[in-house]
């Protein structure tokens, strides 16, 4: 069984469609999803998806990249987080590919996030885009550490990912490992290891080769597995199994 770490399946694109969704899931043997919260105003459908389906699991945050919407304080998040449902804190981190300008107030929303997730002892989804430093500053200034959590959706260096993984935290590869061009993220795939790996469709985006370009859902994240066992030369079950144990273990989640 497969385990898709990160996907949003209360998007219009995949909510439309949720039986499907579901059904296709369960024919490609991807018994376990995360549906990441981006926002409080949208997060009480998250949380309905959850609580209906028993393979479905929810985080609550505010996305580095929404403006105009609530800004939670730690009170907000520990609440919403306390729900038996709810595995993790995020999604959160910094973006600086899309905004520009004063950005401090990603900063202090991604400080709020990981001392929320500090209080309630639930680890952290991360998201770095072209902010690494900072990112991994205010990893290291605010003690995410004691909490770990998750980079999800990686793109960044071999560095970046050793810092991470120097600080407790778990790699989590999306579709875009399966893309000729990301040469460089494929070696990242060898080195990680096993057991701190994770994979993601991040849906309904960025799927992954032979879909690319297409709607993504949950069930594609089997073709992150396939990829990675043939960039390290392992069968396919020994991916699957490490991690969705690693999965579980992340996330609290019995077998």
């Amino acid at each position: 069984m497969f385990a898709d770490s990160h996907c949003h399946l209360n998007f219009p694109e995949l909510l439309a469609n949720l039986d499907g969704a579901l059904e296709l899931m369960r024919q490609k043997e991807v018994g376990l999803a995360l549906c990441v919260g981006v926002n409080l105003e949208d997060f009480p459908q998250v949380l309905a998806l959850a609580e209906q389906h028993d393979n479905l699991y929810a985080s609550v945050g505010v996305h580095p990249d929404y403006e105009g919407v609530e800004d939670p304080d730690v009170a907000r998040l520990v609440a919403l987080a306390a729900h038996p449902r709810v595995v993790a804190i995020g999604e959160t981190g910094l973006d600086y590919f899309r905004l520009t300008g004063d950005l401090e107030w990603q900063r202090e929303r991604f400080r709020t996030h990981i001392r929320a997730a500090r209080e309630i002892r639930k680890p952290l989804i991360i998201h770095t885009r072209e902010a690494a430093a900072d990112t991994l500053r205010l990893m290291a200034e605010e003690r995410a550490q004691e909490v770990g959590g998750v980079l999800h959706c990686f793109t960044e260096t071999q560095a970046v990912a050793q810092s991470a993984l120097d600080m407790g935290f778990h790699i989590s590869f999306s579709g875009i490992v399966t893309f000729k061009n990301a040469v460089a993220l494929k070696d990242v795939a060898k080195s990680v290891p096993l057991d701190r790996m994770l994979i993601e469709t991040d849906a309904p985006y960025l799927a992954p080769m032979p879909h690319r370009g297409k709607r993504n859902q949950p069930a594609y994240v089997r073709h992150v597995a396939e990829e990675i066992a043939r960039l390290r030369g392992v069968p396919l079950a020994e991916i699957e199994e490490a991690t969705t144990q690693n999965f579980r273990r992340l996330f609290g989640i019995p077998a």
